[in-house]
């Protein structure tokens, strides 16, 4: 199996953004957005998945900024992915955090889909919008090129809430993303296609 990374550099009138990812990592990251809670939500991926991930990321405002990173991380999963070949393909996981309770499944199916219930209250995010949250993982599964459905079943606390929904998408693609040993150097499809 060939090493599942990617590195990612995007540049716009808006945005500049330097990405790697190591898909078969430990959970380190090295993440400067220069958004302190943007920064903290990709942390508890990168570390509940189980990737490696560098983010550098300037922007001329947050909405900019938070899509483009979305755009580029989407990339580089798909990339690192390449055929997609021995992979679980699907995955799940439901995290507490607190009060809040949230639950997220993904299917690495080649089409960028999601449906969301995200009940924020616009409370305690320090300046974050909580709808940049929606935005970031409509544009991750676009790019990434898979389902992505995720709900908040409950919670107060709306940073609660948003951490228990990272750590959820962490876990689950980490599931989604092993190899498969019983099935080695088959793609997990009927139609032998992951592309749509």
């Amino acid at each position: 199996m060939a090493n599942r990374v990617s590195a990612i550099k995007r540049e716009t009138k808006e945005t500049s953004i330097s990405l790697e990812l190591d898909i078969d990592g430990s959970g380190k990251w090295e993440i400067g957005t220069g958004l302190q809670m943007f920064d903290h939500l990709l942390a508890q991926l990168a570390q509940h998945g189980r990737f490696d991930l560098k983010i550098s990321a300037t922007g001329d405002d947050q909405h900019h900024l938070i899509e483009d990173v979305a755009i580029c991380l989407g990339r580089a999963f798909g990339e690192a992915l390449g055929e997609k070949r021995s992979i679980v393909r699907m995955g799940d996981a439901t995290v507490p955090m607190d009060d809040a309770l949230a639950t997220v499944a993904v299917d690495i199916s080649g089409r960028g889909y999601t449906v969301l219930e995200l009940p924020f209250s616009d409370n305690d995010m320090a300046g974050f919008p909580t709808d940049l949250i929606r935005h970031f993982l409509e544009s991750f599964a676009i790019e990434a090129r898979l389902n992505l459905h995720a709900k908040i079943l409950y919670g107060i606390n709306d940073h609660h809430k948003a951490e228990a929904l990272f750590k959820a998408l962490g876990r689950a693609l980490d599931t989604a993303t092993r190899i498969d040993e019983r099935i080695s150097g088959e793609l997990p499809s009927t139609k032998e296609l992951l592309e749509g």
